[in-house]
């Protein structure tokens, strides 16, 4: 990347404050950098991987780009409307992130670069493993993935972290996949925001209900975090066209993230199974103190017709047990301490997504936070990830008493 010239519209990018008076930064170079860690990162995918490891019955189902008689190319997936595929021109940074990731040792050099310790490992184009309105087909594409990322990312336990996924609307195949990849070694769990593919529907089961119940024991015994990526559950293509990448990616994809955090947080799971954690993550932090209030708002003044009856509030739960990640959110952040949330964020380069901060974090980093102390940055950056995911800090990283 260091090579490449960065481009006019990513020269915003550079900009900083500096870290004068900063203890330690996030710059590869500093002997006292703090332990980052980026809690979204995601995979560079072969195309066409599922077509070539999925069962033979599901082969024609997978997601994939089909040539009308006009010659016009289309990409399909079961849960998506047919959208056309765009002949994209990239220049620059841009160019090299619509590249980068697919070789192991380069994401290691790469986010190396950046201050990454360890980055967690979400799918990318895997992403499309859920949006199908059969949970059985889904399962069978993430046993695919699941396969692909521990081969691929597995071997290298001290720098990264492949997140299983699992589809839960099919519950018994959601189980018998916890069991899978913990057996195999997978250390966190990818859920879709919404068990059943597509829009609101009350007689969707969903995570607030005793249904999921077995599947919750389960994991807790396995003692895997469960994290919710922003567009799974539904399809966050919902507007096209005047400002459509804008609406789709605010409203149809960051937002939807709320919904399993309020299914938890007010039913009652989080009682019965105080064990789990949970994540949200590349939703941004900055909805996290309304949510929270929201919550509690509702809970006291809605309070007969609440059920079950709760010990605590419901932001007493997502404080005990939930962890949110974010790229740039100086509104968040803001909120940190006042509203008692310091220990429940975690920061992500994204890599090597265009709405990431790969390959200049550390400036990203000098934009957002110079207004946290020491202490404070130390925990967003990567100790708050590393007690989530139960990662091995080294003690010169730690936090000095």
């Amino acid at each position: 990347m260091n090579e490449v010239p960065i481009n006019a519209p990513n020269l915003w990018r550079l900009e900083t404050p500096g870290h004068s008076g900063w203890v330690r930064t996030a710059h590869a170079s500093d002997p006292k950098k703090y332990f980052m860690v980026s809690t979204d990162s995601h995979a560079n995918e072969p195309p066409d991987l599922w077509e070539k490891r999925i069962e033979p019955k599901y082969r024609e189902r997978v997601p994939r780009i089909i040539t009308d008689e006009k010659g016009v190319q289309w990409r399909y997936c079961e849960g998506y409307r047919p959208d056309r595929v765009r002949v994209m021109s990239f220049e620059g940074e841009d160019w090299v992130r619509s590249k980068a990731g697919a070789d192991v040792q380069e994401r290691i050099r790469d986010n190396r670069a950046d201050g990454v310790d360890v980055e967690i490992i979400f799918p990318n184009k895997g992403l499309a493993m859920w949006a199908t309105p059969d949970p059985v087909f889904a399962n069978a594409q993430c046993r695919v993935w699941n396969d692909w990322a521990w081969e691929q990312y597995g071997p290298h336990p001290d720098a990264m972290l492949p997140v299983a996924s699992v589809a839960t609307g099919d519950l018994e195949g959601a189980m018998k996949e916890i069991e899978r990849v913990a057996k195999i070694g997978f250390r966190a769990l990818s859920l879709p925001c919404k068990p059943i593919w597509g829009g609101h529907d009350v007689d969707h089961v969903n995570y607030n209900l005793p249904h999921f119940d077995p599947m919750w024991r389960l994991i807790e015994e396995a003692d895997l975090p469960i994290t919710f990526h922003v567009s799974t559950g539904r399809d966050p293509r919902a507007a096209r066209g005047n400002g459509g990448a804008v609406v789709n990616y605010v409203t149809h994809s960051l937002a939807p993230t709320i919904e399993p955090v309020a299914n938890l947080c007010a039913s009652g799971v989080l009682e019965r199974f105080k064990g789990l954690r949970f994540a949200t993550v590349e939703a941004g932090i900055g909805w996290v103190a309304w949510l929270l209030e929201a919550m509690d708002e509702a809970y006291r003044k809605h309070h007969m017709w609440v059920r079950p009856k709760l010990q605590g509030l419901p932001s007493d739960y997502y404080r005990a047990h939930g962890l949110s990640t974010f790229q740039e959110d100086p509104v968040g952040l803001y909120t940190a301490e006042r509203f008692g949330l310091m220990d429940n964020f975690a920061w992500a380069n994204d890599y090597p997504h265009h709405e990431g901060t790969w390959p200049h974090s550390a400036e990203a980093i000098e934009r957002t936070m110079p207004g946290l102390t020491d202490q404070q940055r130390a925990k967003i950056l990567g100790l708050n990830a590393a007690r989530f995911f139960k990662l091995t800090v080294p003690e010169h990283q730690q936090i000095a008493a």
